[in-house]
């Protein structure tokens, strides 16, 4: 796969750093999330206008058709900021579960309007016994006449603030495997309990108590929604990879600079021999995190399910650790003012330890790849 980024793909970093750059100053972002739970509306209007939610849908549903690079492209960029709209819960996960398994009406009806902004969809599969991971899944859709009523519990819901549809996984009785129901975030017997995580962003839990759907709810056919729902957490997880590259980016220039300017009898502390060596280790993380990335985007495009999954599995391992890593270095480099909450670097940090356990954490991943390897070994020998 080749990963040079064509002249688009370059348009396309540039206009995302220019408006990160210019709009999610450290301030700035304070004040966003000081205000409110969702970013601003106007941000949301921005991605829009410039296609970057739209990046990755087919043209046919009002799409530019790009690819899961594009994505991570948008990602990476936006992890430079600590950008708190939430791309990767509407826009990725989200809206790459309804591309991969809804119905040709669903996909018509629904992508055109997450392509333009005006409609927002978060998924809802994370439960507390499974930790990010798509299953086990306890939330029951009992049958019911026309439709089905749902029972059950949602945690960590990516993008829940301010959406207006949500894609939930469920377990019907009378079908085995997972099946993925679209839900009205207004309906009755719907609670949704805002939480805030610790870099800022908030996620919501959702009980269901007897919350009512009819049956053209369902994604695609019941009992096989786990092959749609896995696709969307693998881009989902890629994309997020791909903005931890940007946040250890943006902690290594912030250190570098601090480095250059903070002194110590009399020279730049930046001069010392044992720091560079601390930020030649934060740089090389930083490398071997991102051709991990280029990995998990090789993999997308080129390998059957089992392998992909394990590679993904270890590209979120070793990027949410790397990035823990050189954060918090970065915060050790800064001395005691990295520790204030006034100061930028410790909020990287913060969206590090954050994204190290979204999605599945590293030591759930670690263990997810460790057991499709005994797998794989286990097939071969037999």
């Amino acid at each position: 796969m080749d990963f040079d980024l064509t002249s688009e793909q370059r348009m396309l970093q540039d206009s995302v750093r220019r408006f990160v750059d210019r709009t999610y100053s450290f301030e700035a972002r304070a004040t966003l999330l000081k205000n409110g739970k969702n970013g601003s509306a106007a941000n949301w209007e921005a991605f829009a206008d410039n296609g970057w939610l739209m990046a990755a849908i087919p043209e046919e549903y009002g799409g530019i058709g790009g690819t899961l690079l594009d994505t991570a492209i948008i990602a990476q960029e936006m992890g430079r900021g600590l950008v708190v709209e939430p791309y990767l819960g509407c826009a990725v996960l989200a809206t790459q579960t309804i591309v991969a398994g809804g119905t040709q009406v669903q996909r018509q009806r629904l992508l055109p309007q997450l392509a333009d902004g005006n409609l927002r969809i978060a998924l809802a599969c994370s439960e507390p016994a499974s930790r990010g991971m798509p299953e086990p899944v306890s939330l029951v859709a009992g049958c019911s006449g026309t439709g089905y009523i749902l029972s059950g519990r949602k945690s960590l819901v990516l993008g829940a603030s301010g959406a207006e549809v949500f894609i939930v996984s469920a377990q019907i009785p009378d079908a085995e495997g997972v099946t993925l129901l679209l839900v009205d975030a207004n309906a009755p017997g719907l609670t949704r309990q805002p939480l805030p995580l610790h870099d800022g962003t908030w996620v919501e839990e959702l009980t269901f108590d007897g919350v009512r759907v009819d049956t053209d709810a369902v994604m695609g056919e019941p009992g096989q929604g786990l092959p749609a729902l896995q696709s969307g957490l693998a881009a989902g997880t890629v994309a997020l990879c791909a903005e931890l590259i940007g946040v250890m980016e943006k902690t290594i220039e912030t250190t570098a600079e601090y480095l250059k300017t903070r002194q110590q009898f009399g020279v730049p502390i930046g001069s010392f021999q044992a720091l560079q060596h601390r930020m030649a280790d934060m740089a090389a993380e930083m490398e071997v995190a991102r051709s991990m990335l280029h990995v998990a985007l090789a993999s997308m495009a080129n390998d059957d399910a089992p392998t992909r999954k394990r590679r993904i599995s270890a590209a979120k391992m070793l990027i949410g650790r790397a990035a823990k890593f050189v954060c918090g270095q970065g915060i050790q480099l800064h001395g005691g003012i990295g520790m204030t909450e006034e100061y930028a670097v410790g909020h990287y940090y913060k969206r590090a330890v954050v994204a190290d356990l979204l999605l599945g954490s590293s030591d759930r991943c670690e263990a997810a790849c460790a057991q499709a390897l005994q797998t794989a070994a286990q097939a071969w020998a037999d």
